[in-house]
């Protein structure tokens, strides 16, 4: 529980930290006035103003925020410094930053990860990397490094051996795994399940992963294609969840709360990964034209860009509304799906 919640403090502040920093770089930029930016939120810890803006510790460690001035047009103090002053390309400039942040985010992470660590492969022994939850493995007692010595008395020296065995494996017959931990030798029996997602059969098992250095040029380059295939795959999912949006399973703010928990468990590295994939998901749904997100943002500004004038403040109200409205919705909707997946288990 205490991991959960440490890992959860970790990636939800990387993650919202980094994109309210894109907001604040670029305000700075464009000439905008920034009051404040803050770690964190609620009660102040401490405060300290360095020219115009003062730079805050909060006591909840979950992000942080940015206060820019003039940020709703009837309230603007800071004159033609103000966000609503500014043209509105430099107003684009700054909603898009925080969304762009995300997906920076990923780039540098990796490149921490094989600069210093290396790029993972898959190790060649049979011992287990990772166990999925509510899969055989898992519910059969199978942990993370335990090493396969054999399937239906089968021996087995690596872990693609392992893999063949598992492929020819029936879902309606129970098979008996023989393996090592702690240098004592134990079995299970376990039934292995189809899924649906993968169309595979699985026992739900990850390989233990073996780690090659790399040069700075090569750790760079290989983490720039590593986010952008990523990214290609999250799009190509996203699309295909708004063709068929019955089958879409949302994890809200309990699930990856959860989610960075496993990460976590099984070591620091997978809990970076995690905090990658999590930041280019955020980065993707900001961008949504949905009022209230950086998306819809984005949208009133090329309507003003187009009619030459902004939005009517009544009209911007309503759309705001609706767009909140059908964000508290989804977590809503997202939050009662995990806290069921919780309390069936």
């Amino acid at each position: 529980m205490i991991i959960t919640v440490i890992s959860a403090i970790f990636v939800f502040g990387l993650l919202v930290l980094f994109h309210e920093f894109g907001h604040f770089i670029t305000a700075k930029f464009t000439g905008m006035r920034v009051d404040e930016f803050a770690i964190g939120f609620g009660p102040k810890l401490f405060s300290k103003k360095y020219g115009e803006t003062k730079y805050s510790l909060r006591a909840v460690p979950l992000g942080g925020f940015n206060d820019i001035a003039g940020m709703d047009p009837t309230d603007n103090p800071a004159g033609d410094r103000g966000f609503c002053e500014k043209p509105v390309f430099s107003r684009m400039i700054v909603i898009l930053a925080g969304s762009i942040m995300n997906f920076i985010l990923p780039i540098i992470l990796f490149f921490g990860i094989y600069a210093i660590v290396g790029v993972g492969k898959p190790a060649v022994e049979p011992v287990i990397g990772g166990v999925i939850a509510d899969f055989p493995a898992e519910k059969a007692g199978l942990r993370v490094g335990d090493k396969i010595l054999s399937v239906d008395g089968e021996k087995i020296v690596t872990w693609e051996e392992f893999l063949e065995k598992v492929k020819i494996l029936e879902t309606d017959k129970s098979v008996l795994i023989s393996y090592e931990r702690d240098s004592k030798v134990a079995e299970v029996s376990l039934t292995p399940k189809f899924d649906e997602k993968s169309k595979r059969i699985l026992i739900g098992v990850q390989s233990s992963v073996t780690y090659e250095p790399q040069s700075i040029g090569t750790a760079f380059t290989a983490a720039v294609i590593h986010t952008k295939d990523i990214l290609i795959y999250m799009l190509n999912a996203l699309a295909d969840l708004f063709k068929a949006p019955a089958s879409a399973e949302l994890a809200g703010p309990i699930g990856i709360a959860q989610m960075a928990g496993q990460a976590a468990e099984t070591g620091f590295i997978p809990l970076l990964n995690f905090a990658a994939l999590l930041s280019l998901n955020l980065g993707i749904i900001n961008l949504l034209p949905v009022p209230a997100l950086d998306g819809g943002h984005f949208v009133s500004l090329l309507i003003e860009a187009v009619r030459g004038k902004p939005m009517s403040q009544r009209a911007l109200m309503y759309t705001q509304r609706a767009g909140i409205a059908l964000l508290l919705l989804l977590t809503l909707y997202a939050t009662t799906s995990d806290l069921i997946r919780v309390l069936s288990k």
